[in-house]
């Protein structure tokens, strides 16, 4: 799929909002720039190698303080320019409080 085959609407950044890419264990981080965003995914210009990073899964830190995010996976790779998709938020715990709903157990 190429960038411009998009199942949802993209707001543009013309010179790009810095953001930051972390590991989900908290043992890399890596300063970007969001170049493009959606509900469901974003394109990122990177600053630095991706060499040795795990990219499978990670965050995208949107504030400086870490308090907004969003947990994302690499979808593609062109140049220094990757595209993510978001993952939904708390799908674990989502699973969890619903099987402990389906065997009776405390929330």
């Amino acid at each position: 799929m190429a960038y411009g085959d998009r199942k949802s609407g993209r707001v543009d950044f013309e010179r790009g909002i810095p953001v930051h890419m972390m590991g989900i264990d908290g043992t890399w981080r890596r300063d970007c720039r969001m170049i493009d965003v959606s509900q469901t995914g974003a394109r990122l210009l990177i600053e630095g190698s991706l060499e040795g990073l795990d990219l499978k899964e990670f965050f995208l830190l949107l504030s400086s303080t870490g308090l907004a995010y969003r947990r994302c996976k690499l979808v593609r790779v062109a140049g220094d320019q990757i595209g993510v998709a978001f993952l939904a938020q708390d799908t674990f715990t989502i699973r969890k409080s619903a099987k402990k709903r389906s065997t009776g157990q405390a929330v």
